[in-house]
């Protein structure tokens, strides 16, 4: 079984593993910011869903 990454599509972007910690404007970083995003995007959800609303309670909704 070959090393990770093997698949073509895994070093697409710049030659490297697209899961790699590089520290500056690339990729990799892009990716890395999306998916916290997303992870914070669902937290605030469920917090919201469990009756602590910021933006209700702001906004007086």
């Amino acid at each position: 079984m070959a090393l990770y990454p093997s698949d073509k599509t895994e070093t697409a972007y710049n030659g490297k593993d697209r899961n790699a910690a590089t520290p500056g404007l690339t990729p990799q970083t892009e990716l890395w910011n999306g998916r916290l995003a997303m992870i914070g995007f669902i937290a605030y959800l469920l917090w919201d869903l469990n009756g602590y609303s910021v933006v209700r309670d702001v906004f007086h909704f």
